[in-house]
């Protein structure tokens, strides 16, 4: 078989670090963030355990890092569904539907993701981040912000303390009251969106967390022999250092 090229082995790299996030998600919804081990998540994944702490520093990032990829992908699905619309106001209420419903739908990883940044190793960037912090941005713009800069970081804060309201145990408050102030400071039809009592637009989103990961292409399948999928990652780990 002949050598892979730098794309393959790129998109392998690629391939293992998405498996380690899903993982993650998976498990710390299962268990809990204490009782999930990086060991658990490599096994989860099909990875060599070396290969965690190849990808992350540690699993705080690594939860962050996961629970960020969710977050992004939820936004991101939320924002093209069909209909797709241009429409400023729309896309909005249809981005603070997507962050609230992972409140509902996602409460341990939710709250385990917010209790990590509260602690000492706080907020992480990370490339799940930057690209939640770029579409989030991008949605405050073609709202009709006229401080993008200005206006995103107050968006950020406001939709997270709603996550955070709802997550608080013995005293949530209710999502439909947090959804209902937040469109009120936007100014935003309750109908826009996914109004509560509204069947999700696809379902809900915890169904099936490995839609969230992108497939494996044609030519790594094919160029997978008999090797593995340890042996993928084995081989991709030792050809990037």
């Amino acid at each position: 078989m002949s050598p892979r090229s730098a794309s393959v082995n790129e998109e392998l790299r690629r391939r293992s670090r998405e498996r380690l996030l899903q993982a993650a998600l998976e498990l710390v919804g299962e268990r809990g963030y204490d009782a999930t081990t990086l060991g658990d998540i490599a096994d989860r994944a099909g990875s060599a355990r070396g290969l965690v702490s190849y990808y992350f520093p540690g699993k705080r990032l690594l939860v962050q890092s996961a629970v960020h990829r969710l977050m992004h992908r939820t936004l991101e699905e939320a924002l093209e569904r069909e209909p797709r619309t241009e429409d400023g106001q729309e896309r909005m209420a249809r981005a603070i539907d997507a962050i609230l419903g992972l409140a509902r739908d996602h409460p341990v990883l939710m709250r385990q993701h917010m209790a990590g940044i509260l602690q000492g190793e706080g907020f992480k960037q990370c490339p799940e981040q930057r690209r939640l912090a770029e579409l989030l941005s991008d949605t405050m713009s073609r709202y009709g912000s006229p401080d993008t800069a200005a206006d995103y970081p107050m968006l950020r804060a406001l939709l997270m303390g709603a996550v955070y309201a709802a997550l608080v145990p013995g005293v949530p408050m209710p999502v439909p009251v947090l959804r209902a102030e937040l469109f009120r400071r936007y100014g935003l039809e309750w109908e826009r969106g996914a109004p509560p009592g509204a069947e999700a637009p696809g379902g809900t989103y915890h169904e099936d967390l490995s839609r969230f990961f992108a497939p494996g292409s044609r030519e790594l399948d094919e160029g997978r022999g008999h090797g593995g999928v340890a042996n993928q990652e084995t081989d991709a780990a030792g050809q990037s250092k």
